[in-house]
Protein backbone atom coordinates (compact mmCIF):
# COMPACT_ATOMS: atom_id res chain seq x y z
CA UNK A 1 0.00 0.00 0.00
CA UNK A 2 1.58 2.97 -0.72
CA UNK A 3 0.58 6.54 1.27
CA UNK A 4 0.19 9.90 0.06
CA UNK A 5 -1.02 13.23 2.16
CA UNK A 6 -3.47 14.28 -0.73
CA UNK A 7 -4.96 12.17 -3.34
CA UNK A 8 -6.59 13.64 -6.35
CA UNK A 9 -9.00 11.39 -8.53
CA UNK A 10 -8.87 12.74 -11.91
CA UNK A 11 -6.36 14.67 -14.37
CA UNK A 12 -8.43 17.40 -15.86
CA UNK A 13 -8.45 20.97 -15.08
CA UNK A 14 -9.34 20.99 -11.33
CA UNK A 15 -7.17 18.04 -10.66
CA UNK A 16 -4.56 19.28 -12.17
CA UNK A 17 -5.51 22.73 -10.51
CA UNK A 18 -5.60 21.12 -7.44
CA UNK A 19 -2.34 19.32 -7.08
CA UNK A 20 -0.51 22.81 -8.13
CA UNK A 21 -1.62 24.33 -4.96
CA UNK A 22 -1.65 21.08 -2.61
CA UNK A 23 1.77 20.05 -3.93
CA UNK A 24 3.20 23.74 -3.98
CA UNK A 25 1.80 23.61 -0.09
CA UNK A 26 4.46 20.94 0.95
CA UNK A 27 2.00 18.09 0.56
CA UNK A 28 2.73 14.51 -0.88
CA UNK A 29 0.40 14.97 -3.88
CA UNK A 30 -0.77 11.97 -6.09
CA UNK A 31 -2.68 12.35 -8.76
CA UNK A 32 -4.45 9.24 -10.00
CA UNK A 33 -4.99 9.91 -14.08
CA UNK A 34 -8.16 8.38 -14.39
CA UNK A 35 -9.11 6.37 -17.62
CA UNK A 36 -8.45 9.69 -19.95
CA UNK A 37 -5.19 11.68 -18.76
CA UNK A 38 -6.25 15.30 -18.83
CA UNK A 39 -9.70 14.30 -19.12
CA UNK A 40 -12.34 15.38 -21.70
CA UNK A 41 -11.04 18.79 -22.70
CA UNK A 42 -8.17 16.56 -24.49
CA UNK A 43 -11.01 16.14 -26.97
CA UNK A 44 -11.39 19.96 -27.83
CA UNK A 45 -9.06 20.67 -30.87
CA UNK A 46 -8.90 24.51 -30.23
CA UNK A 47 -9.68 26.63 -26.86
CA UNK A 48 -9.90 30.68 -27.15
CA UNK A 49 -11.80 31.23 -24.05
CA UNK A 50 -9.19 30.42 -21.38
CA UNK A 51 -7.07 32.89 -19.91
CA UNK A 52 -3.62 33.73 -20.91
CA UNK A 53 -3.69 32.36 -24.52
CA UNK A 54 -4.39 35.11 -26.90
CA UNK A 55 -3.13 32.71 -29.42
CA UNK A 56 -5.57 29.52 -29.26
CA UNK A 57 -4.88 26.28 -27.80
CA UNK A 58 -5.44 22.86 -27.96
CA UNK A 59 -6.77 20.85 -25.55
CA UNK A 60 -4.43 18.49 -25.55
CA UNK A 61 -1.91 21.02 -25.24
CA UNK A 62 -3.20 22.38 -22.65
CA UNK A 63 -3.84 19.67 -20.06
CA UNK A 64 -0.12 18.47 -20.85
CA UNK A 65 0.88 22.02 -19.81
CA UNK A 66 -1.27 21.85 -17.03
CA UNK A 67 0.14 17.97 -15.92
CA UNK A 68 3.68 19.62 -16.15
CA UNK A 69 3.42 22.58 -13.84
CA UNK A 70 1.25 20.02 -11.59
CA UNK A 71 4.57 18.10 -11.54
CA UNK A 72 7.37 20.79 -11.54
CA UNK A 73 5.75 21.30 -8.37
CA UNK A 74 6.26 18.28 -6.75
CA UNK A 75 3.16 16.02 -7.48
CA UNK A 76 3.03 12.45 -8.69
CA UNK A 77 0.91 10.98 -11.57
CA UNK A 78 -0.07 7.42 -11.84
CA UNK A 79 -1.79 6.78 -14.94
CA UNK A 80 -4.33 4.21 -13.52
CA UNK A 81 -7.89 4.62 -12.80
CA UNK A 82 -9.58 4.16 -9.14
CA UNK A 83 -12.17 1.11 -9.29
CA UNK A 84 -13.34 0.49 -5.50
CA UNK A 85 -13.30 3.18 -2.95
CA UNK A 86 -13.15 2.36 1.13
CA UNK A 87 -13.97 5.90 2.83
CA UNK A 88 -14.02 4.92 6.19
CA UNK A 89 -10.63 3.67 5.69
CA UNK A 90 -9.55 6.15 3.81
CA UNK A 91 -8.23 3.57 0.85
CA UNK A 92 -8.68 3.59 -2.81
CA UNK A 93 -7.98 0.27 -5.01
CA UNK A 94 -6.88 1.44 -8.48
CA UNK A 95 -7.22 -1.07 -11.56
CA UNK A 96 -4.31 -2.20 -11.27
CA UNK A 97 -4.71 -3.66 -8.03
CA UNK A 98 -2.63 -0.95 -6.54
CA UNK A 99 -3.66 0.32 -2.93
CA UNK A 100 -3.73 3.78 -1.97
CA UNK A 101 -4.69 5.50 1.57
CA UNK A 102 -4.52 9.03 2.11
CA UNK A 103 -4.92 11.59 4.92
CA UNK A 104 -6.97 14.25 2.35
CA UNK A 105 -8.62 13.15 -0.96
CA UNK A 106 -10.14 14.87 -3.58
CA UNK A 107 -12.64 14.06 -6.19
CA UNK A 108 -12.11 15.32 -9.59
CA UNK A 109 -13.74 12.55 -11.53
CA UNK A 110 -15.51 14.65 -14.10
CA UNK A 111 -18.62 13.81 -16.15
CA UNK A 112 -19.35 12.98 -19.52
CA UNK A 113 -21.25 13.91 -21.67
CA UNK A 114 -24.05 11.21 -23.31
CA UNK A 115 -23.53 11.55 -26.56
CA UNK A 116 -25.94 10.33 -29.40
CA UNK A 117 -23.77 6.72 -29.97
CA UNK A 118 -23.82 7.23 -33.66
CA UNK A 119 -21.41 5.93 -36.26
CA UNK A 120 -18.69 8.18 -37.06
CA UNK A 121 -19.27 10.38 -34.54
CA UNK A 122 -15.92 9.79 -32.16
CA UNK A 123 -14.44 11.08 -35.32
CA UNK A 124 -16.57 13.75 -35.95
CA UNK A 125 -15.72 15.20 -32.37
CA UNK A 126 -14.53 18.19 -32.53
CA UNK A 127 -14.75 18.17 -36.68
CA UNK A 128 -18.41 19.69 -36.37
CA UNK A 129 -19.85 17.63 -33.59
CA UNK A 130 -19.74 18.53 -30.11
CA UNK A 131 -21.03 18.74 -26.86
CA UNK A 132 -20.44 22.22 -25.47
CA UNK A 133 -21.93 25.46 -27.11
CA UNK A 134 -19.65 27.68 -24.86
CA UNK A 135 -16.65 26.21 -26.05
CA UNK A 136 -16.87 25.70 -29.60
CA UNK A 137 -19.69 27.65 -30.65
CA UNK A 138 -17.46 31.17 -31.63
CA UNK A 139 -15.79 28.46 -34.82
CA UNK A 140 -19.70 28.52 -36.38
CA UNK A 141 -20.22 32.08 -36.71
CA UNK A 142 -22.38 32.71 -39.52
CA UNK A 143 -22.76 29.38 -40.48
CA UNK A 144 -26.01 26.53 -39.77
CA UNK A 145 -25.70 24.63 -36.43
CA UNK A 146 -27.95 22.11 -34.81
CA UNK A 147 -29.03 21.47 -31.13
CA UNK A 148 -29.90 18.01 -30.08
CA UNK A 149 -32.03 17.95 -26.91
CA UNK A 150 -35.18 19.04 -25.10
CA UNK A 151 -34.41 19.77 -21.30
CA UNK A 152 -32.94 23.54 -20.01
CA UNK A 153 -29.12 22.68 -21.27
CA UNK A 154 -30.34 22.22 -24.78
CA UNK A 155 -32.15 25.52 -25.23
CA UNK A 156 -29.78 27.79 -23.51
CA UNK A 157 -27.26 26.11 -25.65
CA UNK A 158 -29.64 27.34 -29.11
CA UNK A 159 -30.09 30.73 -27.71
CA UNK A 160 -26.39 31.10 -26.82
CA UNK A 161 -25.35 29.81 -30.62
CA UNK A 162 -28.48 32.14 -32.15
CA UNK A 163 -26.23 35.14 -31.23
CA UNK A 164 -23.44 34.04 -33.55
CA UNK A 165 -24.96 31.29 -36.15
CA UNK A 166 -27.04 32.06 -38.96
CA UNK A 167 -29.47 29.95 -38.50
CA UNK A 168 -30.04 27.09 -35.32
CA UNK A 169 -32.36 24.11 -35.88
CA UNK A 170 -33.27 22.61 -32.32
CA UNK A 171 -34.05 18.43 -32.64
CA UNK A 172 -36.08 16.92 -30.56
CA UNK A 173 -37.78 13.49 -30.18
CA UNK A 174 -40.95 14.62 -29.09
CA UNK A 175 -43.91 16.99 -29.68
CA UNK A 176 -42.73 19.45 -26.66
CA UNK A 177 -40.12 20.64 -24.70
CA UNK A 178 -39.20 20.13 -21.23
CA UNK A 179 -36.85 23.48 -20.70
CA UNK A 180 -38.50 26.11 -18.20
CA UNK A 181 -41.62 27.65 -19.80
CA UNK A 182 -39.73 31.33 -19.86
CA UNK A 183 -36.03 29.30 -21.65
CA UNK A 184 -38.99 28.41 -23.83
CA UNK A 185 -40.69 31.77 -24.49
CA UNK A 186 -37.47 33.35 -25.75
CA UNK A 187 -36.41 29.84 -27.91
CA UNK A 188 -39.99 30.55 -29.64
CA UNK A 189 -39.87 34.15 -30.25
CA UNK A 190 -36.26 34.01 -31.64
CA UNK A 191 -36.40 34.00 -35.18
CA UNK A 192 -32.92 32.51 -35.58
CA UNK A 193 -34.34 29.39 -34.50
CA UNK A 194 -36.36 26.61 -35.86
CA UNK A 195 -37.55 23.40 -33.48
CA UNK A 196 -37.92 20.17 -35.06
CA UNK A 197 -40.11 18.38 -33.45
CA UNK A 198 -40.69 13.92 -33.19
CA UNK A 199 -37.14 14.00 -35.07
CA UNK A 200 -34.22 12.10 -34.01
CA UNK A 201 -30.77 11.89 -35.75
CA UNK A 202 -29.77 8.59 -37.25
CA UNK A 203 -26.27 9.38 -38.78
CA UNK A 204 -23.95 11.93 -39.12
CA UNK A 205 -22.79 12.92 -43.06
CA UNK A 206 -18.98 13.75 -43.60
CA UNK A 207 -15.86 12.87 -42.41
CA UNK A 208 -13.10 14.41 -41.05
CA UNK A 209 -11.25 13.54 -44.69
CA UNK A 210 -13.62 15.75 -46.27
CA UNK A 211 -12.85 18.95 -44.08
CA UNK A 212 -15.96 17.33 -41.11
CA UNK A 213 -19.88 17.66 -40.70
CA UNK A 214 -22.03 18.18 -43.95
CA UNK A 215 -25.21 17.55 -42.26
CA UNK A 216 -27.51 14.63 -40.54
CA UNK A 217 -29.98 12.32 -41.27
CA UNK A 218 -32.99 12.87 -39.37
CA UNK A 219 -35.87 10.65 -38.54
CA UNK A 220 -39.57 10.98 -37.92
CA UNK A 221 -40.29 9.30 -34.67
CA UNK A 222 -43.72 9.45 -35.51
CA UNK A 223 -43.66 8.09 -39.33
CA UNK A 224 -40.51 6.81 -39.75
CA UNK A 225 -39.69 9.37 -42.24
CA UNK A 226 -36.58 10.51 -43.19
CA UNK A 227 -34.76 13.33 -44.82
CA UNK A 228 -31.38 15.45 -44.82
CA UNK A 229 -30.43 18.44 -42.96
CA UNK A 230 -27.23 21.00 -44.13
CA UNK A 231 -25.75 22.06 -41.36
CA UNK A 232 -21.83 22.90 -40.49
CA UNK A 233 -21.56 22.19 -36.07
CA UNK A 234 -24.16 19.68 -34.45
CA UNK A 235 -24.48 20.20 -30.74
CA UNK A 236 -24.98 17.33 -28.70
CA UNK A 237 -27.20 18.26 -25.22
CA UNK A 238 -28.89 15.28 -24.12
CA UNK A 239 -27.10 15.93 -20.63
CA UNK A 240 -23.49 14.23 -18.56
CA UNK A 241 -23.11 11.13 -16.51
CA UNK A 242 -21.16 12.33 -13.59
CA UNK A 243 -18.36 9.35 -12.50
CA UNK A 244 -19.28 8.60 -9.36
CA UNK A 245 -20.25 5.27 -9.42
CA UNK A 246 -17.46 4.01 -6.68
CA UNK A 247 -18.75 6.64 -4.13
CA UNK A 248 -22.41 5.09 -4.41
CA UNK A 249 -23.87 4.60 -0.97
CA UNK A 250 -20.36 6.37 0.85
CA UNK A 251 -21.28 10.13 -0.82
CA UNK A 252 -24.11 11.99 -1.00
CA UNK A 253 -25.31 11.85 -4.58
CA UNK A 254 -28.38 13.62 -6.12
CA UNK A 255 -30.64 11.93 -7.64
CA UNK A 256 -28.13 12.06 -11.01
CA UNK A 257 -25.40 10.66 -9.57
CA UNK A 258 -24.04 14.14 -9.11
CA UNK A 259 -21.82 15.07 -5.41
CA UNK A 260 -23.65 16.69 -3.03
CA UNK A 261 -21.62 19.95 -1.39
CA UNK A 262 -21.59 19.33 2.24
CA UNK A 263 -22.63 23.11 2.14
CA UNK A 264 -23.11 25.46 -1.11
CA UNK A 265 -20.54 27.21 -2.32
CA UNK A 266 -17.77 24.82 -0.76
CA UNK A 267 -15.51 21.81 -1.97
CA UNK A 268 -16.52 20.07 1.56
CA UNK A 269 -18.43 16.75 0.98
CA UNK A 270 -20.83 14.58 3.27
CA UNK A 271 -17.48 12.77 4.28
CA UNK A 272 -14.70 14.62 6.65
CA UNK A 273 -11.23 15.28 4.70
CA UNK A 274 -12.83 14.06 1.06
CA UNK A 275 -13.44 17.25 -1.26
CA UNK A 276 -14.92 17.87 -4.37
CA UNK A 277 -13.70 19.66 -7.70
CA UNK A 278 -14.88 20.14 -10.87
CA UNK A 279 -18.10 18.28 -13.16
CA UNK A 280 -18.62 15.68 -10.92
CA UNK A 281 -20.78 18.08 -8.64
CA UNK A 282 -23.81 19.61 -10.57
CA UNK A 283 -23.03 22.81 -11.64
CA UNK A 284 -24.52 24.76 -13.95
CA UNK A 285 -21.45 26.28 -15.91
CA UNK A 286 -18.85 23.28 -17.61
CA UNK A 287 -15.86 25.23 -18.38
CA UNK A 288 -12.14 24.26 -17.85
CA UNK A 289 -11.57 27.68 -16.19
CA UNK A 290 -14.51 27.20 -13.48
CA UNK A 291 -13.17 23.49 -13.27
CA UNK A 292 -10.03 24.76 -12.36
CA UNK A 293 -11.04 26.94 -10.03
CA UNK A 294 -12.85 24.78 -8.16
CA UNK A 295 -9.57 22.55 -8.01
CA UNK A 296 -8.11 25.40 -6.51
CA UNK A 297 -11.21 25.55 -3.94
CA UNK A 298 -10.93 21.55 -2.81
CA UNK A 299 -7.00 22.33 -2.53
CA UNK A 300 -7.52 24.95 -0.26
CA UNK A 301 -10.14 23.28 2.11
CA UNK A 302 -7.83 20.01 1.78
CA UNK A 303 -4.73 22.33 3.25
CA UNK A 304 -7.13 23.31 5.88
CA UNK A 305 -8.25 20.37 7.13
CA UNK A 306 -4.84 18.89 7.50
CA UNK A 307 -3.23 21.99 9.00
Amino acid sequence: MTHAGVLILGSGPAGCTAAIYTARAGKKTVVVAGPQTGGQLTQTSDIENFPGFPEKISGAELMDRMRGQAENTGAEFVYDTAVSADLGKKEITLDSGDVYSYDALIVATGASARWLNLPNEEELRGFGVSACATCDGFFYRKKKVAVVGGGNTAVEEALYLANLASEVYLIHRRDALRAEQALQKRLFENPKIKVLWNSVPTSYIGTQADGGLKGVVLENTKTGDRSTLDIDGLFVAIGHTPNTALFKGQLELDDSGFIVPARAGTALTSVDGVFVAGDVQEISCRQAVTAAGGGCRAALAAEEYLG
